[in-house]
């Protein structure tokens, strides 16, 4: 059996290592700003980033191709550099808008938002709904040729930050709950809106509370017409759960660990040579080698036109509690000094392990509960009974 990739695939991989080793000193080193935006240009021009968007809407415009898409992510990966901008614009509204937007609002917003010109928030949860996102109560009503938007969202990631929301508004409250949905896109300047920062457990705050009173919106940015946002929202949670358990995140944060466990020491002893971490270390890794290799299975999925089913749901439980889980080892394996926060002088990484480990517990809620999660899975993919309802008073 020859597992090897072909000289094809070797001088890809080739040409990417050339391209990591010339320009890594330009790599960034904070997660938003102009070396950000810089950097993903770059990606984009050489083709490791919106690698098979087409030109027409500001991507590199190559075909697919399962194989090319890991020698990136394992280059990327081993040279320490960041694989471009991610975030619920380029890794969640782009995916939609090429499936089922318009081609007007596939030529206005993909291209910007690639580039990071565009900041973009998910309005999706509400107080009231819970985990029953089809519950959503905002209501949007016809004026002439806008839409008038009252309600309020909650749980809204960069919402202070964003420039635009992709948003769930109930504009036919007449009809059955999922059909009566439209998916409308605006700018969040646009008067009416308003936006409450929430701070989590981990002291910042990622999240918003945000209130529309009387806010107009055309009524041509709605995404694939009136009443189909339910639809809409679905190919969007798709890309959002993909996101959110991205097994290349697991692997940056595993090297990461490696990295951590070969320069600490606890009592003039590195932590790579303890017995008993070596072995946490390994179960992790077989388990984030796991993912990598299921999210090739999801690729090549998708590549053949087929539908995963509840293999994509897996991502996103495994994806979550497995980053949860590598934190919170890194914590273990720092020993005391994981113990420390905020601005300790002994801390390590900046407080980054335990900002991450907090901060996983509301991604392991957030795009669907684990147990929502684990209710699909085994009702859809395993044919086992629905969970039993409460009976009505």
């Amino acid at each position: 059996m020859d597992l090897s990739y072909g000289p094809e695939y070797q001088a890809f991989r080739d040409e990417v290592r050339a391209f990591t080793a010339k320009y890594a000193d330009r790599a960034p080193r904070g997660a938003l700003g102009g070396d950000m935006r810089d950097w993903q240009l770059l990606l984009i021009e050489h083709g490791y980033a919106a690698r098979t968007i087409p030109k027409a809407y500001g991507g590199f415009g190559a075909a697919p191709d399962v194989l090319k898409s890991r020698i990136i992510a394992e280059e990327f990966l081993a040279a320490g550099l960041p694989m471009g901008m991610s975030g619920q614009g380029i890794s969640m509204l782009v995916p939609t808008l090429l499936e089922v937007g318009s081609e007007e609002q596939k030529r206005r917003y993909i291209a910007p938002t690639l580039r990071g010109e565009i900041i973009w928030c998910q309005g999706y949860s509400e107080p009231g709904a819970g985990s029953d996102l089809a519950a959503l109560t905002t209501r949007a009503i016809e004026d002439g040729d806008d839409f008038v938007i009252n309600g309020q969202k909650i749980w809204t990631s960069t919402a202070a930050q964003a420039d635009m929301m992709f948003c769930l508004v109930r504009t036919e409250p007449d009809a059955p709950k999922h059909e009566g949905i439209s998916y409308l896109i605006f700018p969040m300047t646009t008067p009416g809106i308003e936006v409450r920062p929430l701070v989590t457990m981990t002291g910042r705050a990622e999240f918003n509370e945000v209130f529309f009173t009387d806010v107009r919106v055309p009524k041509t940015d709605v995404v694939a017409g009136r009443g189909q946002g339910w639809m809409v929202a679905n190919a969007t949670l798709k890309h959002e759960r993909g996101m959110l358990g991205d097994p290349n995140q697991a692997g940056t944060r595993l090297k990461a660990i490696v990295e951590l466990m070969q320069t600490e020491d606890v009592d003039g002893r590195r932590l790579m040579d303890n017995p008993a971490l070596r072995d946490r270390l390994l179960k992790l890794q077989a388990r984030v080698h796991a993912m990598e290799f299921h999210g090739l299975r999801l690729l090549t999925a998708g590549l053949k036109g087929e539908d995963p089913g509840v293999a994509r749901l897996i991502v996103k439980l495994m994806g979550c509690e497995l980053n949860h889980q590598l934190a919170a080892f890194a914590i273990d394996a720092l020993g005391e000094l994981g113990m420390l926060y905020n601005n300790s002088p002994h801390i390590r990484n900046g407080g980054n392990w335990q900002w991450s480990y907090m901060f996983d517990l509301g991604l392991i809620i957030g795009g669907g509960t684990a147990q929502i999660q684990k209710n699909i899975i085994s009702e859809r993919g395993l044919g086992m009974p629905r969970e039993p309802k409460p009976a009505k008073v």
